[in-house]
Order: C-alpha cells, then structure tokens, then sequence
C-alpha cells in the first residue's frame, strides 16, 4: 500500500472509539478528499493531540496518507475549533447534518477543494450566528447534483421561461412555469417566496453571504421542501437528521404562542 508523509488541511467530520485506546476520525480535506485515520493512544493520560481532534476542528496536519485503508496523522500544525458550534445544541445540531450529507455526498478518496472550502465556510457562518436553518438549506440545495439529482431550478423545465412564476414538480424535474402547472396536478403548490428563495440558494457564493433575514414561514417552507426533495427523490437520511428533526420540534413547541382561554378576547 503506497503511502505519503505531507501536510494536509482538514476539517473533523467525525471521530469514533476504536480499540480500548485509539480513535478512528474522518477528515475532509483540502488535498484528499475524505480520508479515514487511525490515531493511536488517543485516549490516553496526556495525549499531546488532545484538542486537535475534537469535534468541529479544522486546521493543518502532518500525516501518513494511504492511497487506501487508514492513513495516520502524526502532528497537528495549527488547528481551530469551532467554539459556538461546539457549546451550542442547536449550531451542532445543524453542522452534525451538514457533515453527515458531505460523507454520504462524496466516495473517500476523491480530491474536493471546492467542497472543503465551501463546508468550512457554510461552519464559519453557522459559527458566526448566521442562520444555520438557511445555510443548512443552501448546503442541500447545492448538494443535490452530488446525489444525482440535478432539478432545473434557472427556468421552466419544459419551456425554459423564466419570466412567469414558478412551482416546483418532482416529475418534470424542478420548475414548471405558470403556463405549464396544469400539466402535474401533484406539483408541490409552492408560494413565490419560497421559489425565489431555492433559486437563489442553488446559486449563492457563500462568500458573499455575511447575513441574511428570512421571515418564519418561509423557513419553514424551505425545511418541507428540502424534507420533500431528500426523502422522495435522493433517500438519504442520516442519524444525525432524525435528531435535528426532533430539536427543531421542540424549538417550535417552545415558541409556539400559547392557546386562548374562553375568556380570552380574539377582537
């Protein structure tokens, strides 16, 4: 098996217990692609690479990499953690899955610049109080063509108008223009708003993405939406999704406005 002591970039996806005192961690990285890793002793009494490998870190490494197998890193060069992420249930929640969709997006060992950018800054801005709701979104959005599922979302999938409003039909592939609705009686019936915004999305550098304010509602259409797409047409859903469904419902239990009583006015 080949292998290459070098410096590598990478972000943490995950790390597992492995024999009594190892750890098996995945990184993507900036050179690699995924790569699986073997860090021997890593749960003993004073390991020097403690707070390199914690969840949601990102940094440089010196490692030994396979061209398949484990590969095994023998130093951290400098590494950063994610802080707010890591302390917050609801930013982890959100980067967890984003991870999760990555791993399951790509095989192991396909070189992925463009992707290790893009998810250390979709990280960056969930880190920064950003909309992890939204930024999660964009991730999906953008992540659809590595699944196989590349819908028309610049124009009508039949016409290729893009100048009439638009709903989204699962059968014709993306979007169908108002001239064409009558043809998919099972189209999703999507408001403009939330139409505006997957096109945007499928689009958006997240570069040029500081902030963003999206009202309530149509974050909760952009959630069905993606819920849609993903369970119907791509059928991934990792562990971590479940868990992300379920802090989302608590979260709406809590903020949900609390029922009149009889004797409450509703004038």
């Amino acid at each position: 098996m080949a292998r290459n002591v070098t410096d590598f970039h990478g972000i943490l996806l995950f790390r597992r217990d492995y024999a009594e005192r190892d750890f098996l961690i995945k990184f993507l990285t900036q050179e690699f692609g995924k790569k699986m890793f073997l860090v021997r002793g890593a749960k003993k009494r004073g390991f020097k690479m403690v707070a390199d490998i914690l969840p949601f870190t990102t940094g440089s490494y010196v490692g030994d990499i396979a061209d398949d197998g484990l590969s095994y890193i023998r130093t951290a060069r400098e590494t950063n953690q994610f802080q707010n992420i890591s302390t917050d249930i609801f930013k982890n929640a959100y980067a967890t899955y984003i991870m999760s969709l990555v791993d399951q997006a790509f095989p192991d060992g396909q070189p992925l610049p463009t992707w290790y950018h893009r998810v250390q800054r979709a990280l960056t801005l969930i880190d920064d109080g950003v909309n992890a709701s939204i930024i999660t979104n964009i991730m999906e959005i953008q992540l659809m063509p590595a699944f196989g599922v590349a819908p028309q979302l610049q124009g009508c999938a039949i016409c290729g108008r893009n100048d009439l409003p638009f709903d989204y039909s699962e059968s014709y592939g993306g979007l169908l223009c108002q001239q064409h609705w009558q043809i998919d009686p099972r189209r999703l019936h999507l408001a403009q708003r939330t139409i505006y915004y997957l096109r945007q999305f499928s689009v958006l550098d997240l570069d040029k993405l500081h902030t963003i304010d999206v009202k309530p509602q149509t974050e909760h259409a952009m959630r069905q939406l993606m819920n849609e797409i993903y369970d119907s047409q791509i059928g991934v859903h990792p562990k971590s999704k479940r868990f992300l469904d379920q802090m989302q419902s608590w979260s709406a239990r809590l903020t949900m406005p609390p029922q009149a009583s009889p004797d409450d006015s509703t004038d």
